[in-house]
């Protein structure tokens, strides 16, 4: 093989021109039609790769004779020297080996080439400059579409419609995602139990310090020391529970809250994220997919000895494409290591968070039960002795505010009666002496 100066090197394969104006008669020795470059552009340049223990450099090559005027890189593969380097992409066109030219061979003999030699190699490439966008045709977006059908069906269902399904359906993440709603589910029936336990306490302690208060009341008005000490001991324990509640109130609301933020936040932030991420999924299925399709009809044109027009202009359609879904596969890959991090961080917040709330929770219930409990022991005042006849509404209290008249009044009321009731007795006598 002929060395070559790549500066003074200018690959054209064949002269340019209308492929609707060619005829083979008129120009029988011309063995291709001119490039189709879908208005995509080329640069030239040169990279020198050192190769890995194994003799490679981490590329695999399409196109080249018989069938295709142009030797171009199907793939990249992850952790290899062409990764590393990162100036290949798949799509770029192959134009020498350490600076041999590799026009008019197959990929078969270029792999060879490479092969062959040790240590570094110097490949030549016309870089392919090509928009995305220019790739997502209607055809991708049906794909994607079809993708996002099959995601959601049994792989029974889908085999009866005669609809495959890729490996990647089969995603862990999504399963993830399930889980994720459950724990969700979790947090919401945690929440309301919460809220209801919550109000029911409120309200138990509104009941208690209405006990407090009226026995407070009695307490204070009993006239009896020991009835008024006592009353007064019970009301205010009540008081104390009407405390304890409000206390466990404010340390358990701030757990409200705390889960409040997981379920309103974290939750689905999560779930936007993994939304994203099956959207890029779905679109890198279909760049596969679309690439599959290509392949099957290179292959069926092959069979039949036929030429297929986009391989004998340089198969520029599928260098495209090729291009689309390396960049999708990219886009794919750092969104799943995002989502995994994103979901193991969640995790991990979900387990540490939990077990602390419930620990808080738990924690401030016991302190109320045990705190109500001890105040209601220190005030075990009944029975209490209780003398009714001389309680509040029925104990005289004359002698205090009528200095001792009433007493004399009444004095004076018995004297009268002695002195009518002893006259009486004395006639009785005379008549029945006078009558014996």
């Amino acid at each position: 093989m002929d060395q070559f100066d790549y500066e003074d090197y200018e690959y054209t394969l064949v002269p340019t021109l209308d492929p609707d104006d060619y005829d083979p008669q008129e120009d029988g020795d011309l063995e291709y039609f001119a490039e189709d470059r879908k208005g995509m552009t080329v640069t030239s340049g040169v990279v020198n790769l050192q190769k890995d223990p194994q003799n490679l450099i981490g590329i695999s090559i399409g196109g080249g004779a018989p069938l295709c005027p142009c030797l171009y890189v199907v793939q990249i593969f992850d952790n290899t020297p062409a990764a590393k380097d990162g100036t290949l992409a798949s799509g770029d066109e192959l134009v020498g080996v350490n600076g041999q030219t590799v026009k008019g061979r197959t990929k078969v003999e270029v792999a060879k080439m490479i092969q062959a030699i040790k240590g570094e190699v110097a490949i030549t490439y016309n870089k392919l400059h090509a928009d995305p966008k220019q790739g997502k045709s209607l055809d991708i977006i049906l794909k994607k579409v079809k993708h996002k059908l099959v995601e959601n069906m049994n792989s029974n269902t889908a085999d009866a419609l005669g609809l495959s399904r890729a490996i990647l359906c089969n995603d862990g993440l999504v399963k993830k995602l399930d889980e994720l709603e459950k724990v969700a589910d979790s947090y919401r029936g945690l929440m309301d139990h919460t809220k209801k336990l919550l109000r029911a306490t409120f309200e138990l302690s509104q009941s208690h310090k209405a006990f407090g208060d009226a026995f407070s009341s009695i307490g204070v008005r009993e006239p009896q020391p020991a009835a008024s000490e006592a009353f007064t001991c019970f009301g205010e324990a009540h008081r104390n529970m009407e405390k304890f509640a409000i206390k466990m109130l404010k340390t358990v609301k701030p757990m409200i809250s705390d889960l409040n933020t997981y379920l309103t936040k974290a939750v689905p932030d999560t779930r936007l994220t993994i939304k994203k991420y099956l959207d890029i999924k779905f679109e890198y299925l279909a760049y596969c997919l679309k690439v599959k399709e290509m392949d099957d009809e290179e292959y069926s044109y092959a069979a039949l000895q036929e030429p297929l027009y986009r391989v004998e202009t340089g198969n520029y359609e599928y260098r495209l494409i090729l291009r689309c879904r390396q960049d999708a596969r990219a886009r794919f890959a750092k969104m799943r290591s995002d989502v995994l991090v994103k979901i193991e961080l969640l995790d991990q917040k979900h387990v540490q968070d939990i077990v602390f709330q419930l620990q808080r929770f738990v924690t401030a219930m016991a302190r109320y039960h045990n705190d109500c409990h001890a105040v209601m022991k220190e005030a075990v005042v009944f029975p209490i002795e209780v003398d009714l006849s001389r309680g509040t509404f029925t104990y005289d209290t004359s002698n205090q505010f009528n200095d001792g008249e009433e007493e004399e009044e009444e004095e004076e009321e018995g004297e009268e009666a002695v002195e009518v009731g002893g006259a009486g007795d004395g006639a009785q006598m005379g008549d029945l002496i006078s009558t014996e």
